[in-house]
């Protein structure tokens, strides 16, 4: 068995551990984990727009708000990962997804792991990426790459998740995402 085949059995296998208290805010997204089929899997990241209202020039997965035609939180990250980065979602294989996080921004943000082949081809929109870029999967998913800080906002003790990668700092939700998956997977 393949090192990504064993990956997929425990994610597929195990249950989505749930680090925060859900809240129903009304205002739901979805960020599709998009894992390129290679040798050495790898994770793909985009670099958003620096001229973006919101989470300018911040590491990010494809993603983002449920629009009310959307069928699915499925359907919301692959119909975004289509309009951000243009992989097509029959490319892309759904494995699974895990338990959604709270975003800063009031979004409860469900994560979508899907499996892409290989030779997929992607392209930045100009007006909401800057670039795109490659991480290896089990680096993005090792423990012991993710650090932290621990802030007080408004009143209450947060933990701010950081990963480096090749001059590229995944923080924020982003990392909180991976954080979560390698904690599942552990």
């Amino acid at each position: 068995m393949t090192e990504l085949n064993n990956f997929i059995n425990r994610f597929q296998f195990t249950l989505p551990t749930t680090r925060q208290a859900q809240r129903q805010t009304g205002k739901s997204a979805a960020v599709l984990l998009p894992i390129i089929n290679k040798p050495n899997p790898t994770l793909l990241l985009t670099q958003r727009s620096p001229f973006l209202r919101s989470h300018a020039g911040e590491v990010a997965f494809p993603g983002g708000a449920k629009d009310p035609e959307d069928g699915s939180l499925i359907h919301t990250a692959l119909r975004e990962t289509f309009e951000e980065v243009a992989i097509p979602p029959e490319k892309v294989k759904v494995l699974g997804q895990l338990a959604p996080l709270q975003s800063y921004g009031g979004y409860e943000v469900t994560p979508i792991v899907g499996l892409l082949p290989a030779n997929i081809q992607y392209q930045a929109n100009p007006s909401e990426v800057a670039s795109i870029f490659e991480v290896p999967l089990f680096d993005a998913l090792s423990l012991r790459q993710h650090k932290y800080v621990d802030i007080k906002r408004s009143g209450r003790e947060n933990r701010i998740f950081f990963y480096w990668y090749n001059g590229h700092l995944v923080w924020g939700l982003t990392a909180s995402i991976l954080h979560q998956l390698a904690l599942q997977l552990d």
